[in-house]
């Protein structure tokens, strides 16, 4: 079953884009990048991770326009994909985005660090 919900996970991801980035007009909604969604096995509900360029405020304001359009967002992938019941979506932030900056940020500190002390030696 795992096999199945994966493919109607990708699935649902291609066609989430698609319908953020063309079909939903809401000003609040920024520039949206849907890194991943994970349903459940029963393909009842989907978690739609998202990634969003901006400060704090603007993922917020993107957050609560998602969900005034997630009803119009699931009858249309209800439209798209044949499925028996189409999946409750629910919207996270993608956070690995974020941790992966900030070690790569660090990763660059640390062999700034280190050149200096290479010349001396």
């Amino acid at each position: 079953m795992s096999l199945r919900a994966n493919r109607v996970g990708e699935q649902m991801k291609k066609e989430l884009s698609e319908i953020i980035g063309r079909k939903i007009k809401d000003p609040r909604i920024g520039f949206v990048t849907v890194t991943d969604v994970d349903v459940t096995g029963d393909l009842q509900q989907a978690t739609v991770y998202i990634s969003v360029l901006g400060d704090q405020e603007q993922r917020e304001k993107t957050l609560q326009g998602l969900a005034k359009a997630k009803g119009f967002m699931r009858s249309e992938i209800g439209q798209r994909i044949r499925l028996r019941k189409t999946p409750e979506l629910f919207f996270e932030f993608d956070e690995s985005v974020d941790y992966g900056n900030r070690i790569e940020s660090l990763i660059s500190q640390i062999n700034s660090e280190e050149k200096p002390a290479g010349k001396d030696e």
